[in-house]
């Protein structure tokens, strides 16, 4: 499978593709690295989202998992830029009565930050958990990064 690493505010991350779509962001730096032009997009725009200059990714993904979970990351990605919505307002858009299925689904996203599920949080908009990099600091850093990009300052 082909891989293509990037230096981070985050640390490193690998980008992995399979049959010309996105399939996981890894934390971490691959070891096979393999330059191909998606691969080199989804890095330039990963570049570009840590800068502040993009807001919503466009790249062909193809996040492996059952259905129910494809349902909630697909419900993920239509959560704007800098804004965040609650696991009970996901499970409410997916047509799920439990908001606890909503964080098993954000957990096991295997394509973080492009599918964006550090924008959910807890009802009392508590940060929640965070499966990638450090844990919930990691999250914090990409909730800030979006709000400082659009000029609303550190968020609570």
């Amino acid at each position: 499978m082909p891989q293509l690493s990037l230096h981070s505010p985050l640390g490193d991350l690998t980008v992995s593709e399979e049959d010309g779509a996105i399939v996981s962001v890894d934390w971490g730096r691959g070891p096979m690295q393999t330059p191909t032009p998606l691969l080199r997009e989804a890095v330039a725009q990963l570049q570009d989202y840590f800068d502040g200059k993009r807001r919503d990714f466009d790249l062909p993904l193809a996040p492996m998992g059952t259905a129910f979970r494809r349902k909630v990351w697909q419900a993920l990605q239509a959560i704007p830029y800098g804004e965040t919505r609650s696991y009970a307002d996901i499970a409410q858009a997916v047509g799920c009565r439990a908001a606890r299925a909503i964080g098993g689904a954000n957990g096991s996203n295997p394509i973080p930050i492009i599918i964006p599920c550090h924008r959910v949080v807890g009802a009392d908009g508590s940060l929640g958990g965070y499966s990638g990099g450090e844990g919930p600091a990691t999250k914090r850093f990409l909730i800030t990064l979006e709000a400082h990009a659009q000029g609303q300052g550190t968020p609570r």
